[in-house]
């Protein structure tokens, strides 16, 4: 009991020094309850969304996935004779069934042909209206499609372009442009899941979206009462001959949850891995604060020790006051985690997906997560600090504030750093080394924990050495008031070492990945430049085909010289060492794609590849199954007849740009593929006449007005659109990593603020001696920008590290080209210095309001 007196006595007695542990504590609990309330609630979201809309039964083509999304090459959803609905409704258990189309490889655009898709990535889906999404839907404006002349958009849609009744819109699909008036504006009873939802009547749907009458793409069963979904599929299934997929409602729910869960689970373990290096980071602080506290109550801990205080004793109290302040900021925590998942939602919803308060998902274990996080973290990072207050001995009591310093430990530390950071740096050259990406990923991963450990046990060695240096180039400048500043921060290399390695953590990821991100970019542009010979790209980026129309205006554009289609099919192979391999793709183009595409062969021509009946493949594939030139591979087309081709060609497996392509002509598809079942053009490329490309560049874009789904990219277009993709994802995770450079910023105000505690009777002498006030502030933010830019210089210099290795793994994929982003590293090197500043503010002014007598006096 007087232990816990004790420890709560020096708690409240030191609460300001505490607040700030307590906030990186909450910060940090904060970020994981609310990663797994926003996670949890998503998930219900969608689960209460996949129950309605999910029939009893429903039947689909073969060829349909689990979800219903999948589309044949032709860019038709896969379809069902009418005749399907016959039998469904004939079979016992039956209460109604309902056909219906509905397909997501479609383009919707408005009168001015702007896109009306999700620009959050979420689907567009145009279907038919029935009975089924009418439990999810509730026409409240105007009237449900009917005729060929009318469709119905959801209430997000509408109000996020501004549409209303009587509009014009376009459903592009496969088949062609269909056009139509709104009608109705139907609002989603359950959660919007940020798709972009039109209907039409069904005729129209199938002729728009199939090009014929008489298919479904589905059949929505409801059982009779009394019957269950299990048996109902049954009776389903032995109705239609087993001719079709059958899934229960269950199944459905199911592999829907799974598809959307692929994604849920990824950005839910990505957030908390980021809340992980914030609680790293959050360590850093917590140690500093309790190590600057014990040496501050050296005298104190040392009477009660004089008095009969043991030394468990000691260490337990200094243990309590974490227990303390790990319960308390961990409480807040997850209050403040709630309130995080709300915004979360909030900003969901900004970008179409709807989401509601009312599905809030608080697990009893999320709680209860982030309470035994907060706690078990802030204890074990006191541990430490409680240890050596418990060394303290009864004599101390005699003595000065401020632990002496146990150069015994600082041998250790310098060892056991050195050694650390040498096994990281033997890590990093044998991944660099590395033959194979899955060897060398394995290294990578310990170089960078061993080095990152290394260089936060080693950083009081460091900080002696690099803080002179930025002392001699930035601070000598400021005559006595920047020796002054070096000489704080050089006084403790043990807190100045903890403070800074706070901020190389963050800083030190920021590198690595703007290393990675910039080499990935300056590799794929130096790859198009050496093996793209065409001038033009045209695609989707949804991935939906190209339609015949749209490759037939690409064709007929003036100042052309040549067009290139690109086709991928499947087939099951046979290959000569009598193996079969299902389901593989095979790339199918016209003969010119030898020229656009500028691929190495390791054996024989490229161009022979797409002579009739000819291949080629790649040589891993070629190895695997001991293939030659000349090698016969049998090929069973999807959709088509079974072919002999021979191998004209072996292609480099170091190729970025197609890599592990297999290649055939479009006439030798055309051969043994009927013309309803070719595949429809993935890609359309297309190379100017000599002289003409800026010419041909508009041309193109005019040619294809009317097929708003097409992008027309040029090499430099293109080459931005990989660096904008990096750029966003870069963009994303910089964002996640500002938490744990917040909490670093906690850690460096925490250290001033303790040290200008540490420092009132030499702070009062000072400014008795003639030190003014503005000299004191500008000493105290100087030493707060020395250590911040200790702690950037060694977390960019290890990122830059750990990046440039992490490239050389790249380069066995391809992608040869290291980049330093040196704008990106130097600005943030200038910005931790203003972080330096900002940190120092508070600090900085309360010294200088310190009563200089009282300073003084301060025992």
């Amino acid at each position: 009991m007087t232990v816990l007196k004790t420890s709560m006595r020096n708690f409240f007695a030191h609460k300001g020094r505490m607040a700030l542990s307590a906030v990186a504590v909450l910060l940090s609990v904060a970020f994981v309850c609310g990663t797994l309330v926003f996670s949890d609630t998503m998930n219900t979201t969608f689960d209460k969304l996949f129950a309605a809309t999910s029939s009893d039964v429903t039947v689909s083509a073969k060829g349909a996935s689990d979800t219903g999304e999948t589309t044949s090459g032709n860019g038709k959803p896969p379809v069902m004779p009418a005749s399907v609905l016959t039998q469904v409704r004939s079979a016992p258990g039956v209460k109604s069934a309902e056909g219906a189309v509905f397909s997501s490889a479609v383009t919707v655009v408005d009168a001015d042909k702007d896109n009306l898709s999700p620009s959050s990535g979420a689907p567009t889906i145009v279907g038919s209206w029935n009975a089924n999404e009418a439990r999810t839907m509730k026409v409240t404006s105007g009237a449900a499609p009917k005729g060929s002349g009318q469709v119905m958009v959801d209430k997000d849609t509408a109000d996020k372009h501004h549409l209303k009744l009587g509009d014009e819109i376009g459903v592009i699909s496969a088949v062609g442009t269909h056009t139509a008036k709104i009608s109705g504006i139907a609002t989603f009873t359950v959660t919007n899941p940020g798709a972009a939802i039109f209907y039409l009547d069904t005729p129209t749907a199938q002729k728009a979206l199939v090009g014929r009458t008489g298919v479904y793409t589905n059949v929505n069963v409801t059982a009779a009462a009394g019957v269950g979904d299990d048996r109902l599929k049954q009776d389903v299934t032995a109705a239609t001959g087993g001719h079709y997929k059958v899934q229960t409602a269950k199944e459905t729910a199911d592999a829907n949850r799974k598809d959307v869960g692929s994604f849920l689970d990824v950005m839910k373990y990505a957030m908390l891995g980021f809340a992980g290096i914030a609680f790293l980071v959050g360590i850093f602080l917590i140690i500093n604060t309790f190590s600057m506290l014990v040496a501050q109550r050296t005298r104190e801990i040392g009477l009660m020790r004089a008095i009969g205080s043991s030394r468990k004793q000691v260490n337990r109290s200094v243990l309590v006051e974490a227990l303390l302040l790990g319960t308390f900021g961990s409480v807040l925590g997850v209050g403040a985690g709630i309130g995080i998942a709300v915004g979360l939602m909030k900003l969901m919803s900004m970008t179409g997906m709807n989401l509601s308060t009312d599905d809030l998902t608080v697990a009893w274990t999320t709680p209860v997560a982030g309470m035994v996080l907060g706690i078990v973290v802030t204890v074990l990072a006191a541990y430490l600090p409680a240890r050596r207050a418990g060394k303290v001995s009864p004599m101390a009591a005699l003595r000065d504030a401020g632990a002496p310093a146990d150069a015994k430990a600082g041998v250790v530390r310098a060892v056991l750093g050195l050694v650390l950071t040498g096994a990281g740096g033997l890590g990093l050259y044998l991944a660099a080394e590395a033959s194979k990406a899955s060897e060398g990923s394995m290294w990578l991963g310990l170089g960078v924990v061993l080095s990152l450990l290394g260089f936060v046990v080693i950083g009081p060695l460091l900080a002696s050495g690099v803080v002179r240096v930025l002392g001699a180039v930035l601070l000598r400048a400021f005559g006595p008031v920047g020796r002054m500043a070096e000489r704080n921060a050089l006084r403790n290399p043990r807190r100045t070492g903890a403070t800074g390695a706070a901020l190389m953590i963050g800083l030190a990821l920021v590198a690595c990945l703007s290393v990675v991100g910039s080499s990935m970019v300056a590799s794929a542009s130096d790859e198009l430049d050496k093996t793209v010979g065409t001038d033009f790209i045209i695609q989707n980026d949804g991935g939906q085909p190209i339609t015949p129309q749209a490759a037939q205006a690409v064709k007929k554009t003036p100042g052309l010289a040549r067009v290139t289609e690109y086709k991928v099919t499947e087939g099951d192979y046979t290959t000569p060492d009598g193996k079969t391999i299902k389901d593989t793709d095979i790339t199918a183009a016209d003969p010119t794609y030898a020229t656009d595409l500028r691929t190495k062969t390791v054996a024989g021509d490229l161009k022979d590849a797409y002579l009739p009946d000819s291949m080629s493949v790649h040589d891993k594939f070629a190895k695997d199954h001991k293939i030659h030139l000349g090698s016969k591979i049998k090929i069973a087309f999807k959709d088509g007849a079974t072919a002999n081709l021979t191998v004209r060609a072996i292609t480099s497996s170091d190729a970025v740009i197609d890599k592990g392509s297999k290649y055939i002509s479009i006439a030798t598809l055309a051969k043994y593929v009927p013309a309803d079942k070719m595949p429809l053009d993935e890609l359309v490329f297309a190379s100017a006449k000599d002289g003409q490309q800026d010419s041909a560049y508009k041309a193109l874009k005019s040619s294809l007005h009317d097929y708003p789904q097409y992008k027309v990219r040029d090499q430099t277009d293109y080459k931005q659109a990989m660096k904008d993709q990096i750029g966003q994802l870069l963009n994303l995770i910089y964002g996640l990593l500002a938490l744990a450079i917040i909490v670093a910023v906690l850690g460096v105000v925490n250290t001033l603020a303790l040290s200008v505690v540490e420092r009132t009777r030499e702070i009062g002498l000072m400014r008795a001696i003639g030190l003014s006030r503005r000299q004191l502030r500008r000493m105290i933010r100087m030493e707060s920008v020395v250590i911040a830019l200790f702690g950037a210089l060694l977390g960019l210099g290890l990122g830059m590290g750990w990046g440039a290795t992490a490239q050389k793994l790249l380069a066995l994929e391809g992608l040869n080209v290291l980049e330093i982003p040196w704008p990106t590293i130097i600005a943030v090197f200038v910005g931790s210095a203003f972080v330096g500043l900002f940190a120092a503010l508070i600090p900085a002014f309360r010294a200088g309001r310190m009563n200089v007598l009282n300073a003084i006096a301060t025992d």
